[in-house]
């Protein structure tokens, strides 16, 4: 397969690694973006996956809990301008699709955009967007939603940062229903809003993911000259321990808590459980960034101003 500019531009954009240690990952692997990533790992080039993936698109996340706090969503809705993402019109219409949400039964978005649009009911969820499409003048997108309906003691708590740029909700379960609970919350999500961990807990870690980890910090280890001499017992020792710290960076309850750093966010939490006296647990948590994984439509300022001057 033949190896462009463009697809080395975008693996540089991925890993942030050089453009001939790009093109050769991807001759390597005949093109696969997902294997040259990987490839370039295993060098011991590219960050660690975590990183990965490019922040592109505008828009807005919009999260609404009731009041009743019995249901929490959050919604991303796309634009393709920043000025359109902090337009009063468009910042109400994704909170009408927050609500939406919270009385809809949809799986997933095809079926919420089949739905009857409830701010005006002789309308589809999808006409209603075509409608404010022509009214905002910009190609718009209900890209995704989360939804999490209560059914045992506790709280729903959500947070939002930078404008909705991020939104997070949380789940705690536990039989006392302290207002201790909230404030344990926000601060979670902020956690989870600044380190966007992938696990909550290492038993949630699924064991693909812990090989498919060992394997790449294995082959990381056996790449790099300083260990060319080193027995394999002692490498065994220190990729086990890369693991750990590892796990420790992408489960939620073992970073460290960033409000302060003597304690883990497991440690926070159970002493909120102490004052509040009763077991909590992080039952579900969901983590959704404007854009991720979205490629961005780059425009050249000067060039669009001297068309629309008709130059």
């Amino acid at each position: 397969m033949a190896i462009t500019a463009a697809m080395v531009k975008e693996l540089r954009e991925l890993t942030g690694v050089g453009m001939l240690d790009c093109k050769k990952a991807l001759a390597e692997t005949d093109g696969d973006m997902d294997k040259a990533v990987e490839f370039l790992r295993e060098k011991g080039l590219a960050a660690s996956a975590k990183k990965a993936g490019r922040i592109a698109a505008e828009g807005i996340v919009v999260v609404k809990v009731t009041d009743d706090n019995k249901t929490g969503v959050m919604v991303e809705v796309n634009s393709e301008t920043d000025f359109v993402a902090k337009n009063p019109v468009f910042v109400e219409y994704v909170g009408q699709v927050a609500d939406q949400v919270i009385g809809s039964d949809a799986a997933d978005i095809d079926a919420l955009l089949e739905e009857t649009w409830k701010v005006e009911p002789e309308y589809t969820v999808s006409q209603a967007l075509s409608q404010k499409v022509a009214v905002i003048g910009e190609n718009l997108k209900i890209r995704r939603f989360a939804k999490f309906v209560k059914s045992e003691s506790g709280r729903i708590v959500s947070y939002v940062h930078g404008g909705g740029r991020i939104g997070v909700l949380v789940e705690l379960l536990c039989t006392n229903e302290s207002e201790a609970l909230d404030e344990l919350g926000k601060n979670v999500a902020m956690q989870i809003a600044a380190l966007n961990p992938k696990f909550i807990a290492t038993e949630d870690v699924p064991q693909e993911f812990i090989d498919h980890e060992m394997e790449i910090l294995v082959k990381q280890a056996q790449e790099d000259p300083k260990n060319a001499n080193k027995p394999a017992n002692i490498l065994e020792k220190m990729v086990t321990g890369r693991l750990k710290k590892e796990l420790k960076e992408f489960c939620l309850l073992e970073q460290p808590y960033v409000k302060d750093g003597d304690m883990t966010v497991k440690q926070y939490v159970d002493s909120v459980a102490k004052e509040v006296g009763a077991p909590i647990k992080v039952s579900r948590v969901v983590r959704f960034e404007t854009g991720e994984g979205l490629e961005k439509k780059e425009e050249n300022f000067a060039e669009e101003v001297a068309k629309q001057m008709g130059n």
